[in-house]
């Protein structure tokens, strides 16, 4: 079955350590109130931050919805720019998620390979978007931080075929808001169609 190729999935993170209200949610759910125009059909899911949850719920997404793409947003507490990260890590996993659980392998996929990279290049996302004046600070990275961050973008990597991006975004007010933030990713998200649209 072909993808539908209308529909975008977005995910956030529920709360975590210190952040008892996670940024990248809160900018999930003001990017659903603007949506991504009517031809766009937006679906969002918030991810709690555990790794058998993780597991289960993002291979489902891929199963059930067939989305053009799937792009996991999550919050980084030493991050003042909102960052596009290129590519997940399979290995590394020993950080204890909110039921203290890490995996027993260490690794999302056993047996998959160490990297995957995003369909998406990063670098011409952000060009674009910040060419056309977005006030919103955008970087790109390669290290997504081998925590549930990590691990949601390389399972989702594994899943969809590399049909996926990852997004980090700084914690509210340091320096935006739910608003900017959600402003920024819709102005990303149709970086990333359009750059899928003219590959194709």
């Amino acid at each position: 079955m072909a993808p539908q190729e209308r529909t975008v999935v977005v995910t956030g993170f529920g709360p975590f350590r210190e952040h008892d209200v996670n940024a990248s949610w809160v900018a999930v759910q003001e990017l659903n109130k603007l949506g991504l125009g009517e031809d766009i059909q937006l679906l969002v899911y918030e991810i709690p931050v555990e790794y058998q949850k993780v597991k289960e719920l993002v291979p489902t997404i891929w199963k059930e919805h067939q989305p053009r793409i799937v792009v996991h947003v999550g919050v980084s507490g030493v991050a003042n720019a909102v960052t596009l990260e290129q590519c997940g890590k399979n290995h590394g996993y020993m950080g204890l998620d909110n039921v203290c659980s890490a995996p027993g392998s260490h690794c999302c996929v056993e047996g998959g390979p160490a990297c995957l990279d995003s369909t998406i290049d990063m670098e011409n996302v952000r060009q674009t978007v910040q060419a056309a004046g977005l006030h919103v600070e955008l970087s790109v990275s390669h290290d997504a931080g081998r925590y549930l961050c990590d691990y949601a973008y390389y399972t989702s990597l594994y899943f969809g075929k590399g049909m996926t991006a990852f997004i980090h975004v700084p914690p509210l007010g340091k320096p935006y808001t739910a608003l900017e933030l959600a402003q920024a990713l819709q102005a990303i998200i149709w970086a990333m169609l359009e750059q899928l649209n003219s590959s194709a």
